[in-house]
């Protein structure tokens, strides 16, 4: 056999080790998260078990707080390497077990969910409905604890797929339908304070301090690409506000920012907006471009008229911030200075 073959032969063993390697691993990963999910499944059906047969002790037989601290002392005492077994814990597991007394029907959805999750879902939630809603949420994009939190305050379920749009009359189905849920109305800048009379520039430089914030709020999906993102159309400079790409969308979405009540006269420019990066950004397995007017108020007649005969999709959605009418001395260094300004409006 010649040296090029023995070469050959080597380079192709060595490519189906990797094949094999990787297809081993896969298979390993695949595992341990079946693993990790029928573990937590177990646990969360032993706690609502206990959670079960404790109240039924506390509606038959009279059990008081007395009885449930003993219980947890000297459950404590017989497993003492297992977590979870505090006062607290129990009484939880009890609000669990009568939240979901079918739990056989639930645990296809809340048994897939951590339990420091579900204590979250009982605290801030009454609604079985808005529970589910979250858990499944949770399941599908993979919500941490602190994530989840966010929402839950954020009362995303109430905002999510709320935004005006066009997406139904511009965009194919289920393009539209994906769409229409990515936006919310309104968004929620609590990690901002702005001057009641604020700007866009200072809005823009807000959210761009807190861009993780800025990113968690907007949701899953969303890539930053840049800001003041230059277009050159028929010989003049044109500026977008900020610039992202949507991995599941797989479309750019260019968001323009208004420190105003919504004007119909935004609309025009963001419908030109979003030709030019559809004729000089998009690649040609891109879906279209979609564009998201965030204003400080709209009139939501007002801005469906706007849309009306658009055809460009486009959405339109308000914004809410920590508002004062003067900020602080240590946070006037935040603010754009003169120069910064004036280099501004020369850009525009």
């Amino acid at each position: 056999m010649s040296q090029s073959s023995i070469e050959q032969s080597k380079a192709l063993l060595a490519n189906g080790y990797k094949a094999f390697l990787k297809e081993i691993k896969g298979k390993i990963l695949s595992s341990q998260v079946k693993a990790a999910f029928a573990v937590n499944r177990e646990l969360i059906t032993l706690y609502w078990e206990i959670g079960s047969k404790i109240f039924l002790k506390q509606t038959s037989e009279g059990w008081g707080a007395k009885t449930i601290e003993n219980l947890a002392k000297d459950l404590r005492s017989s497993f003492p390497d297992m977590k979870g077994f505090s006062l607290t814990n129990l009484k939880y597991m009890v609000q669990f077990a009568k939240e979901y007394p079918d739990f056989a029907i639930s645990q296809q959805v809340v048994g897939q969910i951590p339990w420091g999750h579900n204590v979250l879902l009982l605290q801030k939630l009454t609604s079985l409905k808005e529970r589910l809603w979250y858990a499944n949420q949770t399941i599908e994009k993979g919500w941490s604890r602190s994530v989840l939190l966010h929402w839950l305050e954020s009362h995303l379920h109430r905002r999510e797929g709320n935004a005006i749009s066009n997406f139904q009359t511009t965009l194919p189905s289920p393009q539209s339908d994906l769409a229409h849920q990515v936006l919310k109305d309104p968004y929620c800048f609590d990690f901002l304070i702005l001057r009641d009379k604020h700007d866009e520039h200072e809005l823009e430089s807000g959210l761009l301090d807190h861009i993780q914030k800025f990113l968690l709020e907007l949701g899953a999906g969303f890539s930053f690409v840049g800001r003041q993102v230059h277009l050159e159309v028929g010989g003049q400079d044109f500026y977008l506000d900020l610039l992202f790409y949507h991995y599941k969308l797989r479309c750019f979405v260019v968001v323009e920012l208004k420190a105003t009540d919504f004007k119909p006269e935004f609309v025009g420019k963001m419908n030109f907006y979003l030709s030019a990066v559809d004729g000089k950004m998009k690649h040609p397995d891109d879906k279209p471009t979609i564009g998201l007017l965030l204003c400080k108020g709209k009139n939501k007649v007002v801005a469906e008229y706007a849309l009306r005969d658009i055809n460009k999709p486009i959405g339109i959605s308000q914004y809410e911030a920590k508002i004062i009418e003067s900020l602080p001395e240590d946070l006037k260094g935040s603010l754009p200075s003169i120069e910064e300004i004036e280099l501004e409006l020369e850009r525009k």
